[in-house]
């Protein structure tokens, strides 16, 4: 007999070698049919595979992140069985999962196209139908460069792994491919799925290489999920911030400066907005600000690290006989600004932000509206503290980076934990401290997080903030990042309570990560219909005809004098064309004034999304609004108070 430790905790006593569908079959009749794959000893595997010994065993079903992954590569199997029964000639080379889907690259001379799809999908549906088991082959390294010798995709993805045994997946009649796995117990276990689009691709990604094609699918457990996926895909495209910027005046892009942002002045007023209410927050939590230069000399760099690690991301320039280089990041200026003067444990925790503007290298191809630009303004902080504040501080950190995600609306979040990379500056035994102190915070906040392995920065571990916006997109914001080691390059150190001098500990951290990144984010999240208090324009006045243009003006003179951002439409056009230009500005909020209004010292307020129209006092009006923009209500429509 073996002892199985199960997810939460639980054991079971099992025959010795049972097979993992088996195990779900001991655990309840519900999680076999749901069963798909297995954990056993943190290793994924088959259904079929057996648990030797005692062991700790997950049981993997569709609803796991894992599930939804091993039902996609198996799809992309299906996939490459279809497009190889349609075309004969075709050679795989690879297909991994990607998120929300699949791909598989291949080589064939005859292009697939759009119009190919359903066929493919067709075919797929056969091979679903069919319900043919997954079976699992090993081989011996030799064994299996034998059975491939001739395909040089196949046998060069077996050169780049390190293990002496090759595993090979077949599923029905003749398909077989060279595959790491696991996969679905059968072929009838993939939910709803489609294919999405085909791109050329080279092999490993070199252009001296052939030209591959790639065929792109998404795969979902049921139909409501795939229909779901479909119409977010279809809301991005209408939310696409590069269309909804120009179309709104926020920002620009010129070849002059290829990936440099031109935010005008509407955009800037959301850019203030965003950057008053930071600096609030700041203020509250104990931070002093400050500003560093943006180009500084080569021999910083190289004692930042930076030139050894990093140098393929930064541009540089000389005068004066010196070499220079723009700044791809703010901390090493911060170190400067502690050297200047002596430091005692008294003053720490140190707290020192910076809203710094950085430049790093992108090539043209991955720039992407304001996601991926090479300039960008970072909301940089620098904590130095001592070692015994390092849990408290990060537990402030990670409260003041809530904080400021819910007023933006953005309560959907994940954690994670990046721990040594490959390439890293620091001993093993100080990463290990920094590494520990991390996860102590995380604890003590009562956070669930996932371990990122070997994803950390080369100078210390992190832990980054993910939201989710309305759309259920995942994107990376804020971290935190502990460096024991840039302050003793630098030569930073305080006057500890003993009276002798010892380096401080340095937390970098940001909440926002790059401005202009989060509003493009933040116009994709509200489709450009920004709440109230982050609207450049918050209210306009429309005059029904040119006898009340008088009293449009008093109105809002009354309400710039309270400090909302307003305008009046004096043209001649007609109200509904007004209403209409108004609402493609995706104004949160219209005044529509006639000789009613103006007898009655009353405002007729449209509300965005709202049909029905309410007619009150303006000092009413006004109570609402600026309430709304005190609390920084995120909902896009708002109501006036009966």
């Amino acid at each position: 007999m073996a002892k199985v430790t199960l997810l939460d905790g639980s054991t079971l006593e099992t025959a010795d070698g049972i097979t993992a569908k088996q195990l779900a079959e001991q655990i309840g009749p519900g999680l076999a049919k749901a069963a798909i794959a297995a954990r056993v000893n943190g290793q994924l595997v088959d259904l079929s595979t057996p648990v030797n010994g005692d062991a700790a065993v997950q049981i993997i079903t569709p609803e796991d992140d894992e599930g939804l992954e091993i039902m996609r590569h198996s799809c992309a199997h299906i996939m490459a069985e279809a497009i190889c029964s349609i075309w004969p000639d075709t050679k795989l080379v690879y297909g991994p999962t990607v998120e929300d889907g699949f791909y598989y690259d291949i080589d064939l001379d005859e292009s697939i196209r759009p119009d190919d799809f359903e066929r493919i999908e067709e075919k797929m549906r056969e091979i679903i139908k069919a319900d043919k088991p997954f079976v699992r082959k090993e081989k011996t390294r030799t064994e299996a460069l034998d059975k491939l010798a001739g395909d040089k995709y196949k046998t060069d993805n077996i050169s780049h792994t390190d293990s002496n045994i090759i595993s090979f997946y077949s599923h029905g009649d003749g398909f077989e491919d060279l595959c790491r796995g696991p996969h679905l117990p059968s072929t009838g276990r993939v939910g709803s799925f489609k294919i999405m689009s085909v791109a050329g691709a080279y092999w490993h990604g070199d252009p001296t290489q052939k030209m591959l094609q790639r065929v792109y699918g998404t795969a979902w457990p049921t139909k409501k999920d795939l229909d779901d996926y479909l119409y977010r895909l279809e809301e991005a495209k209408k939310r696409d911030h590069r269309v909804l910027g120009r179309q709104l005046d926020l920002f620009s892009f010129n070849e002059a400066g290829p990936g440099f942002a031109f935010i005008h002045a509407k955009g800037m007023i959301i850019w203030n907005t965003i950057v008053g209410f930071w600096r609030g927050v700041h203020n509250k939590y104990g931070y002093q600000e400050i500003q560093t230069p943006i180009i500084l000399n080569e021999e910083l760099w190289h004692r930042s690290g930076h030139w050894d690690n990093y140098k393929e991301n930064m541009y540089f320039t000389s005068f004066d006989d010196t070499s220079y280089a723009i700044k791809p990041m703010n901390c090493p200026g911060g170190c400067l600004v502690y050297k200047t003067r002596q430091h005692s444990y008294r003053e720490f925790p140190l707290r020192v932000a910076e809203l710094g503007l950085v430049h790093r290298h992108e090539a043209s191809g991955v720039m992407h509206g304001l996601f991926r630009v090479r300039q960008f303004t970072q909301d940089d902080a620098h904590i130095f503290c001592t070692p015994e504040q390092i849990e408290s501080e990060i537990i402030g950190v990670i409260g003041l980076t809530f904080e400021i995600y819910k007023a933006f609306g953005f309560e959907d979040y994940r954690i994670e934990l990046s721990t040594k990379p490959e390439k890293h500056i620091g001993s093993d035994e100080i990463w290990d401290v920094a590494t520990n102190a991390l996860k102590n915070a995380l604890r003590h906040k009562t956070i669930e997080y996932k371990i990122n392995e070997g994803d950390g920065a080369f100078y210390g571990p992190k832990i980054d903030f993910h939201i989710r916006d309305c759309l259920k997109r995942s994107w990376q914001l804020g971290t935190i990042q502990l460096d024991f080691w840039m302050p003793e390059r630098f030569g930073l150190v305080y006057t500890d309570r003993d009276n002798t001098e010892k380096t401080p500990v340095m937390i970098h951290r940001a909440v926002l990560g790059s401005f202009e990144r989060f509003i493009g984010i933040l116009i994709e999240h509200y489709g450009g219909n920004l709440p109230l208090w982050l609207s450049p324009e918050q209210v306009r006045i429309l005059p029904i005809s040119e006898k009340s243009n008088d009293y449009a003006k008093i109105i809002e003179d009354k309400l710039k004098d309270a400090q909302l951002r307003c305008s009046c439409d004096l043209s001649n056009e007609k109200i509904n064309a007004k209403i209409a230009r108004a609402h493609s500005q995706k104004l949160p909020c219209m005044l529509v004034v006639g000789p009613k209004e103006s007898r009655s010292n009353t405002v007729n307020v449209r509300i965005r999304g709202d049909k029905e129209t309410r007619t009150v006092e303006i000092d009413e009006f006004l109570r609402m609004a600026k309430r709304k923009i005190a609390d920084k209500k995120i909902d896009l429509a708002f109501e006036i108070d009966d």
